[in-house]
């Protein structure tokens, strides 16, 4: 091999180049691939570092080598990675003259990698590409697309805080493609980075809108609906969770999911017993099973002023322990809120698991958060829960009289409009049912037979 490195250093600049690309294919002949790759080696040190080849000519040797490389002419890929990756190292000192070659080597290694599962080395390798250099700048729309594919390998190893820093950058990009399948994976890509970060309710939202994709395979549109579902459970109780779950109830698709149980007593605001969240939580993934720490202001407050908990045999949590822990709690104390008018601190710990001072600082934190309409009487130690200001529907339209506009006396006293409304809707309530019974008959066939 030197003794012919040394007859073409010898020769015309004109006839280096036929000269080179003619041992190149010599070398990739042989039968013998372990040689063949040291042979390589030499010769692609020998055109990229020797002055008296030039760059013109080592550009020609390379661009042959990347395209034998990509049709497969090395068969074993274990060979053809190494190869790449020497040939890598050896272009490193001189990345800008052959910054093309390099970027192509790197696409070519990055696919290797991916096929091994290797999929945060396959990013880096995707990383070291030039995307704005001077002397070749590509397209946004490429940029857009290798942005993305890093985003992906990148999160398939769970690494959200890098993937959203890429994510950040394609963002600025993703007005540059028209593509569809390219548009439908940058969204997929917020929704997972949405759904590793914990931000949950934004992640369901992506993860339904998606479901509805035509574009997408039906198996992979029932497994999004099916994300929507775990996130919208683990989002923060609220308002704004209560109208995702709205949405993903009133979908219809949500019937065949294994976890329709939970969503519908979620919806309909029923207490979750432990069971049920035990079948749930085996179908949650790792990052979703995280534990979660307890600021030492809640820790503390949570074990103030438990003076009954000690006499008693209530629980001494201070706190949910992971994600589901805490979305759950959260979602009995707002369920709690539409069957009780008031509870006590005591009673809300028996409810949620927890000691009375951590559930009066959950609750607590949920009302300062707008998440729970109410009131923490700390001298009775209750909390009263607001629910008076939503009016049935119905009360106004109950025995057929239509929209009509009612008037209440105002007593200023809180408690007694509460009691005034139920008295209301439960009298409405009863009136449209006798109704019903009426137009069927069933009330008069009751008269007579008595």
């Amino acid at each position: 091999m030197d003794a012919k490195l040394s007859h073409l250093a010898a020769l015309s600049q004109k006839d280096k180049t036929a000269g080179y690309l003619a041992l190149l294919s010599d070398v990739l002949a042989q039968s013998n691939q372990g040689s063949a790759t040291n042979d390589l080696q030499l010769l692609v040190d020998t055109v990229v570092n020797q002055e008296s080849v030039g760059f013109v000519v080592g550009r020609q040797v390379l661009t042959e080598l990347v395209k034998s490389l990509s049709i497969g002419t090395i068969a074993d890929r274990d060979l053809r990675k190494r190869i790449i990756q020497d040939t890598l190292n050896v272009l490193q000192p001189r990345t800008v003259i052959y910054e093309e070659q390099v970027n192509a080597l790197r696409f070519q290694l990055a696919d290797l990698l991916e096929a091994e599962e290797e999929w945060t080395e396959a990013a880096r390798v995707l990383m070291g590409i030039s995307l704005d250099s001077g002397s070749r700048s590509l397209p946004d729309d490429d940029k857009f697309r290798i942005y993305i594919r890093i985003i992906r390998l990148l999160l398939e190893d769970e690494d959200s805080v890098q993937a959203e820093t890429y994510y950040n950058r394609a963002a600025s990009l993703s007005n540059s493609t028209a593509d569809r399948e390219t548009l439908l994976q940058f969204k997929l890509c917020q929704a997972r980075i949405n759904d590793y970060s914990r931000k949950f309710l934004e992640a369901a939202t992506r993860y339904h809108e998606l479901s509805w994709a035509a574009d997408i395979d039906e198996e992979e549109r029932k497994e999004l609906l099916s994300s929507a579902v775990t996130c919208a459970v683990l989002a923060p109780a609220g308002p704004n969770r209560s109208r995702v779950l709205a949405s993903l109830y009133r979908d219809e698709r949500s019937s065949e999911l294994q976890t329709y149980n939970i969503l519908s007593k979620m919806f309909l605001d029923h207490i979750l017993r432990p069971g049920e969240i035990k079948s749930f939580e085996q179908t949650l993934k790792p990052h979703q099973l995280a534990r979660i720490a307890i600021s030492s202001n809640d820790r503390l407050a949570s074990t103030v002023d438990d003076e009954e908990s000690s006499l008693t045999n209530a629980s001494k949590r201070t706190g949910p322990s992971t994600v589901l822990d805490r979305a759950v709690m959260e979602h009995n104390l707002l369920a709690s809120s539409k069957i009780y008018n008031n509870i006590t601190f005591r009673g809300l710990g028996a409810l949620l698991d927890l000691s009375p001072g951590a559930a009066e600082t959950m609750a607590r934190k949920m009302i300062e958060q707008g998440r729970l309409k109410g009131s923490i009487d700390q001298v009775d130690k209750l909390i009263w829960f607001d629910g008076g200001k939503e009016e049935d529907d119905a009360q106004g339209k109950a025995g057929g009289l239509g929209d009509v506009e009612q008037t209440t006396e105002d007593t200023g006293a809180p408690l007694t409009k509460r009691w005034d409304m139920q008295i209301r809707i439960t009298a409405a309530n009863v009136e449209a049912i006798v109704q019903h019974l009426a137009v069927k008959g069933l009330v008069a066939a009751t008269a007579s037979s008595v």
